[in-house]
């Protein structure tokens, strides 16, 4: 039998950008601009951008393929996203993907002087050992500055 664990945690990244709030915000909100710094351009990715929509991106890393499934809960144009999400992965030579982790994440935008501030609040719960906050933190972190050079000038 599988040994069976959870190991909870929350963590907030701020991230500084030189770009007033809408064009961040469509980094998030625009499936053609996600997919130029989230999931590279392999994974399959499909997005429904509403209250209720649903977000699934399907890819390979390093030889290990990952399924995210998000659902929008809230949603504040140019203010504020709150979902859901789910990640689950299949190593090779696995049939069954294996649920790695559930969090609800919140991204707040700031106008700020020289631009905008994201801040972005994560409470997750990382399940059997397969996924640690310490991945997930340097994960999330990794992604958000992958946006700076989509919406910089």
């Amino acid at each position: 039998m599988t040994d069976r664990s959870t190991a909870h945690t929350t963590f907030t990244v701020v991230r500084d950008y030189k770009a007033r709030p809408g064009r961040v915000w469509t980094a998030f909100a625009d499936l053609e601009q996600k997919r130029r710094w989230f999931g590279g351009s392999d994974a399959e990715h499909t997005m429904d951008f509403r209250v209720g929509g649903e977000e699934v991106c399907n890819g390979v890393h390093e030889g290990v393929a990952y399924f995210t499934r998000v659902e929008y809960l809230d949603i504040v144009p140019e203010r504020r996203i709150v979902h859901a999400y789910t990640m689950d992965m299949t190593t090779p030579g696995e049939a069954t993907a294996r649920r790695i982790s559930a969090s609800l994440q919140t991204l707040e935008f700031e106008a700020t002087d020289g631009g905008c501030r994201l801040t972005l609040t994560e409470q997750g719960v990382f399940l059997d050992g397969l996924d640690t906050v310490a991945q997930r933190e340097h994960g999330t972190r990794w992604l958000l500055d992958q946006i700076a050079p989509l919406v910089e000038d």
